[in-house]
């Protein structure tokens, strides 16, 4: 039974990350989110339908720091028990803050501190809790960024981006046969909430669909899903694959 699996989802706070969170809770997992910011748990608070309030469990703490990571977790573990599964959206979507040779040194520490070193020490805490149990799962949400130049001007994205990629892999590789679920899903995409779509964008709730299909099933594991189409996420969503 889904609810007796309680899925943490780091960045749940987040335009992806909230998708994902309405979804688990609607498949009646226990969610569990941290963010820095409490108007930011307000804010997901607010969005989440009254049945699924209880199933979700919110804690303000800072995952980008070792100390602040283990600091969450001793909190998490005393208020929800337990942590079976990992969903890690962490970092921003966009960044355009143009060429590099106008950018200082403390611009791309920030870039990579938040899209790099934050999945790195949320991961070195959280992922003994799973790895070592073949009900579980980590999935790490990553995105094209890292493979090209989206746009003048976005540099830095690109270089934060595919040092998470690069994460990604090598967690996969030196750890192969791990009895947990290890998966990243690729979003080759746009995405924003339902009021905000545009051209070449899905909605964060396709995406959350999607995800929490993957995380429901466990189907697959080190495995990278790359979603290139509203079809893809259709396909993940039906049968936790693609």
């Amino acid at each position: 039974m889904a609810s007796d699996r309680v899925v943490l989802v780091l960045g749940g706070a987040g335009t992806v990350g909230s998708g994902i969170v309405k979804s688990l809770l609607d498949k009646g997992f226990q969610v569990a989110v941290i963010s820095r910011d409490a108007t930011r748990l307000e804010k997901l608070e607010s969005i989440i339908s009254a049945p699924s309030k209880a199933q979700l469990h919110t804690l303000v703490g800072d995952v980008g720091t070792e100390e602040g990571a283990e600091a969450a977790k001793a909190s998490l573990l005393k208020s929800v028990g337990k942590i079976t599964d990992v969903v890690s959206s962490l970092g921003f979507s966009w960044w355009q803050g143009g060429p590099p040779h106008m950018q200082t040194l403390s611009e791309l520490n920030r870039v990579l501190d938040t899209l790099v070193l934050s999945t790195f020490t949320s991961w070195k805490a959280f992922f003994p809790l799973v790895k070592d149990n073949p009900n579980g799962s980590y999935t790490f949400i990553t995105g094209g960024a890292g493979e090209r130049l989206l746009m003048p001007g976005t540099g830095f994205l690109t270089l934060g981006a595919a040092g998470a990629l690069a994460f990604c892999q090598v967690v996969r590789e030196e750890y192969p046969n791990i009895p947990c679920k290890l998966n990243e899903v690729k979003i080759n995409m746009g995405v924003a909430t339902p009021d905000r779509l545009g051209p070449g964008y899905v909605s964060h709730l396709e995406v959350g669909e999607a995800v929490a299909s993957l995380v429901e099933k466990r189907c697959i594991t080190h495995t990278v899903l790359c979603a290139n189409s509203a079809a893809d996420l259709k396909t993940l969503i039906l049968e936790g694959r693609i």
